[in-house]
């Protein structure tokens, strides 16, 4: 007996806005996540305004959170040279640990069932899912991936990018210091970049990802952030002035920007599960947010009989390679030319003769409203 509709592996951003969505046609969700709510994770928390329209038609009340609203962005190179431009849609800085617990209660409301167990396995047979978990196996006739960046699962199905050592480390932490409200930063370090930008409660979100090869010659994150991160003079500016409100910063390792299946053993896979996170196309929340609309989408399309299970899935990868593919192309070319300072240096001096080229780039990362 199928118990579900449909399985959501994972309660992050990507999974609770498709439980939404989804939950909003009528059907049966399970949302299955591993860790309680609410909870800060490592993340930018800077989301473009191209999806603020499509939060709306699902009657979320963002502002309700007080967002911080941007509309400019500072990106610098590690000497410290920097360049200022006018973000063409803007977006708005808000808390994964607000935000994230906001849509769980929302779901909630629309009648999604969550629960806190860890997925261990999920297997396709007789046109149906078995999704096992440490407490118990349950069915459905549609299963979304959801589960992030790294998972147990990326394992059990072999996935490409898993099989790879990725070394990428990420950390973030909130602070008290002097930001603008309406500014995003993107700051480059030798190995790394950091970004920068004010959420609710007047807290600044500082996260940054760091390659391991530089990190592991110091002895802990505040050496490193004194002797690397802080070389660049904008970076060390704010540091020496921040006063850290977590307890210690929040880390995690071996975070991979390699191409990601988005359909994989007939499961609809969304946001980091897809790869939706290249830190130059400054987005990634934006895209979680969107991929879940389309899978959401082409969901309801099969559910209501109106195309195959095949065509679901085609459907599907077609829409998320329009709409994503190049941006995060973009992303990867971007991030090989940073690591390459002198190249980096020219760049940066043609965009300060040419700075309606930073707008190009922009355009190029991000999506259009949806």
């Amino acid at each position: 007996m199928i118990e579900n509709d449909i399985i959501i592996i994972g309660g992050g951003l990507a999974g609770l806005i498709a439980g939404i969505h989804l939950a909003k046609s009528g059907f049966s969700i399970l949302i299955i996540e591993k860790n309680e709510f609410p909870k800060h994770k490592v993340c930018g928390e800077y989301i473009s305004n191209e999806v603020l329209n499509y939060l709306k038609s699902l009657n979320l009340d963002i502002e309700s959170l007080k967002p911080t609203h941007i509309d400019k962005l500072s990106f610098s190179l590690v000497s410290g040279k920097t360049i200022e431009t006018i973000l063409p849609l803007g977006g708005f800085g808000v808390s994964r640990y607000e935000l994230d617990f906001y849509l769980y209660k929302e779901a909630l409301k629309l009648g999604c069932k969550i629960i806190q167990e860890t997925v261990e396995n999920i297997t396709f047979l007789n046109d149906a899912f078995t999704v096992v978990s440490n407490e118990s196996s349950y069915k459905s006739k549609v299963a979304v991936g959801a589960f992030g960046k790294r998972s147990n699962l990326d394992t059990k199905f072999k996935r490409t990018f898993i099989q790879k050592t990725s070394n990428w480390l990420g950390v973030k932490a909130h602070y008290n210091c002097d930001f603008p409200d309406d500014l995003v930063g993107l700051h480059h370090f030798k190995g790394g970049y950091c970004g920068i930008s004010k959420v609710e409660n007047n807290l600044v979100n500082i996260c940054y990802l760091s390659n391991y090869e530089t990190f592991k010659k110091y002895k802990n994150i505040d050496e490193y952030q004194h002797k690397v991160v802080c070389e660049n003079p904008n970076l060390k500016k704010i540091f020496e002035k921040a006063t850290l409100k977590f307890e210690k910063p929040l880390t995690i390792s071996q975070i991979s920007f390699d191409k990601k299946e988005c359909v994989e053993n007939h499961i609809l896979m969304i946001g980091d599960t897809a790869g939706l996170i290249h830190p130059l196309c400054g987005n990634g929340m934006a895209m979680a947010i969107h991929s879940a609309k389309l899978a959401s989408e082409t969901i309801i399309d099969y559910l209501k009989n109106i195309i195959s299970r095949e065509k679901m899935e085609s459907n599907y990868t077609e829409k998320w390679k329009c709409n994503f593919k190049n941006r995060l192309k973009t992303g990867r070319l971007l991030g090989k030319l940073l690591q390459k300072e002198n190249l980096a240096q020219l760049v940066m001096k043609i965009l300060i003769i040419f700075p309606s080229l930073l707008s190009v780039i922009i355009k190029k990362t991000h999506g259009k409203p949806i």
